[in-house]
């Protein structure tokens, strides 16, 4: 059998089929299409202004990676006026993050863009690691989750940036849809497809691949031979967001179609006036000086919970019978100021 020719330019070989339309093409056109699609998305929401300067949540996995390729491609094809920057968190994961922000270091070479990155334990006095320690790994996400979001905006503040842009994909954005329809979460539901959204006291933030299929993304870091860190979150397997994604793939493999049909019926809900009109005023948490509905931004509400659960320990461990070894009942006593000490030393970017 000849091999076919590409369905776009009708010269090249096809080399693969696209995921997201079936379509047959060669390697040249699948990148020329993939980048224009995601061109249309930021054109058409307008998502960016001539000198803006745009922070790029880097993790050194495959989206992330290929979001900085593709952005600085089209800065440069379209001459969007935009400034750079890579935003890195270090959630403080040992044998992942360490790793990946190895990748990230890479790519601000290969990339030519500044670097800016932030850990946990600097800005909470915590790490990823401590905390399940502490916690166990059943909803260790909760805790990562709010963390990074928060962390995001600091770190966006520190580079006085005026965007901050995720990796964020269609699967991501179908799968968030899905898990609000589950926990019955009618507030985040009419929000969860925005591609933009600002709070009164955060940078604005955007999802350029909003329309880009997961494995399109994985398909153009392979063929351009992007530099990515691959391996998994260890803390992630457990997590709720696991179910949608499992139940997302089912209805892919039998309609490819379902992950952008999923979008736009999340697209087309809308949120009654009187449970907008429920929604909590924004304001300022007395902690931390983030914004907050209540009188504790998210955030410090955790904090709180693994500060009161270290409290707990160093009295247990202080009650022990006299056989225990003072030094155990020391470090922990130590443990507990240094985090608190830590809390109060903080310099909040408001």
């Amino acid at each position: 059998m000849a091999p076919k020719h590409c369905g776009l330019c009708q010269d090249a070989r096809a080399i693969l089929k696209r995921p997201k339309t079936g379509q047959q093409i060669c390697k040249d056109c699948f990148f020329y299409v993939f980048e224009e699609e995601v061109h249309n998305t930021i054109t058409e929401a307008g998502l960016f202004r001539p000198g803006d300067r745009v922070a790029i949540g880097a993790s050194g996995g495959k989206d992330s990676t290929v979001l900085a390729y593709v952005m600085k491609t089209l800065n440069e094809r379209y001459n969007y006026g935009l400034e750079l920057f890579l935003l890195s968190i270090d959630e403080g994961i040992t044998g992942y993050r360490d790793d990946s922000l190895k990748t990230v270091k890479r790519n601000q070479v290969q990339y030519d863009m500044p670097l800016k990155i932030l850990s946990y334990e600097e800005l909470y006095g915590w790490t990823m690691d401590r905390i399940v320690s502490s916690i166990g790994k059943k909803n260790n996400c909760t805790f990562c989750g709010v963390f990074r979001r928060q962390a995001l905006d600091r770190g966006a503040c520190a580079l006085k940036v005026d965007h901050i842009v995720t990796g964020h994909n269609a699967d991501d954005i179908a799968e968030t849809v899905l898990m609000n329809i589950m926990r019955g979460d009618i507030a985040r539901l009419g929000r969860c497809t925005s591609i933009c959204t600002q709070g009164e006291d955060t940078i604005r933030r955007s999802k350029p691949f909003k329309y880009a299929y997961e494995k399109e993304i994985v398909m153009y870091a392979y063929f351009k031979k992007l530099d990515y860190f691959s391996t998994e979150c260890i803390y992630s397997p457990d997590a709720y967001r696991g179910h949608a994604r499992s139940f997302l793939k089912d209805l892919e493999a039998a309609r490819p179609s379902a992950i952008i049909d999923i979008i736009h019926s999340g697209e087309a809900f809308e949120v009654k006036e009187e449970i907008k009109a429920a929604q909590k005023t924004q304001r300022t948490c007395r902690r931390c000086g983030y914004m907050s509905s209540n009188e504790l931004c998210k955030a410090c509400t955790l904090l709180e919970g693994l500060e009161r659960r270290l409290r707990e320990t160093v009295i247990s461990s202080l009650l022990d019978p006299p056989a225990a070894r003072l030094a155990d009942k020391m470090l922990v006593l130590i443990s507990l100021i240094v985090t608190v000490l830590s809390r109060e030393s903080k310099i909040i970017c408001r």
